[in-house]
């Protein structure tokens, strides 16, 4: 049999008779669980297909909430609230969602699909056939926060120069490395590898995912369930709903909690630094006192502002910069960066036409400084990094001056 013939067979192939087809049986209930790829046109046809032969009370998609509806419309960044992810702190989510999203999408132009395609052609297939759609993944904010979490610092930023790099990596790919990837959970194949480095990294975003997705359908009403998941999942959900155990999803729901040291050392700073202060007053004088104090405020604002002009921030935000950063490194409440992009975020806010060009703009280092939502991010890191330096150094010499 030609290739032809042997692809066009697998093709009209009934659903179940897949490769990537489980069933599972628990009592009088039967659960139907298909493997896809997230940038497969195959894996959406199969989804669908699937769907109509088996007509299930309910489909399961592995997505939350948030992907639903970012999938469900095109313009999911256009109605990005940029001032609300500031408020929650939570822009350094937003950046590894979309380097995440940015990855996807390449590889989907790629392949000729829509990076998801498969999960929303699955729901879609569902709502024509009356059957009911549950979403059962954990809330991607979560899953993202218990990762970064469960990284030690010099882990941290090894993970982010790894991403880093990956956004200005495209490597062309032959016809035969497209076919291949057509076969495969690409997310998966990308925490995979991670999970090689990283292997906290795969046990949050592929190993506790597997028991919450597992126990999500286990929990879902109807006696015959189809669930559409990542390849990547399958073996993991399979093998959970054949068990029956129960899974405490609320442990699953936790967010890791600051450790003692990141405490210690989030307050312990300022309060070295003002008690060096005092204690130099105290010592040298309430002019050594002043003098140094205002060390202090030059060395902390001086870098942030030149990091925040350095990413062409408003006039008022490079001003803010230098204002916020000598209160902001004495609390770790909140950094000078957070005030620097609330700045920006108010004073230049984002257009339309940028928010929906995000994704592709953020693999080009000279549209960060010309698309808004990037240059955001930029006012972000450039005066942390300022302010950071400027803690260092002004710590530095406060410190040397008490032991006069």
């Amino acid at each position: 049999m030609s290739e032809t013939e042997t692809e066009a067979t697998a093709e009209h192939a009934a659903p179940r008779d897949s490769s990537d087809v489980v069933v599972v049986e628990r009592g009088d209930r039967e659960f139907v669980l298909i493997g896809t790829a997230h940038v497969s046109r195959e894996s959406a046809d199969l989804a669908q297909r699937l769907i109509e032969a088996e007509t299930p009370e309910v489909v399961c998609v592995e997505l939350d909430d948030r992907r639903y509806e970012a999938l469900r419309s095109e313009q999911k960044f256009e109605s990005l609230d940029v001032r609300e992810v500031l408020r929650r702190k939570q822009l350094s989510t937003l950046i590894f969602n979309l380097i995440l999203a940015s990855y996807q999408k390449q590889l989907g132009g790629k392949l000729g699909v829509k990076p998801g395609a498969e999960l929303l052609a699955a729901a879609q297939a569902a709502e024509r056939h009356g059957a009911r759609v549950e979403l059962c993944d954990r809330d991607v904010r979560i899953t993202l926060r218990r990762a970064w979490g469960s990284l030690s610092l010099w882990r941290k930023l090894q993970l982010i120069g790894a991403m880093i790099a990956s956004l200005f990596d495209a490597p062309d790919m032959s016809e035969e490395e497209l076919r291949e990837l057509r076969q495969q959970d690409v997310v998966t194949k990308l925490m995979d590898e991670l999970g090689e480095e990283f292997p906290s990294l795969k046990r949050v975003l592929i190993d506790e995912r597997d028991l919450y997705l597992a126990e999500m359908i286990r929990r879902v009403e109807g006696r015959h369930v189809v669930a559409v998941l990542g390849a990547g999942h399958l073996p993991g959900v399979s093998r959970t709903l054949e068990n029956g155990e129960a899974v405490d999803l609320a442990a699953l729901d936790e967010l890791p909690p600051s450790t003692g040291v990141a405490k210690l050392v989030g307050w312990g700073i300022p309060v070295v630094i003002v008690g060096a202060i005092a204690a130099i007053g105290l010592r040298q004088g309430a002019s050594e006192a002043v003098d140094n104090a205002l060390f202090w405020v030059l060395a902390n604002g001086i870098p942030a502002m030149l990091g925040a002009a350095l990413a062409f921030a408003h006039p008022l935000t490079v001003i803010g910069a230098f204002l916020a950063a000598p209160l902001t490194s004495l609390t770790p409440v909140i950094g000078a960066g957070y005030v620097a992009a609330f700045a920006q975020t108010y004073l230049r806010p984002p257009i339309v036409s940028e928010l929906h060009d995000v994704m592709s703009d953020i693999r080009m280092p000279r549209k960060w400084w010309s698309n808004r939502l990037l240059r955001i991010f930029l006012v972000f890191f450039l005066t942390n990094l300022g302010s950071s330096i400027g803690t260092f150094v002004g710590g530095a010499e406060i410190l040397s001056n008490l032991s006069r």
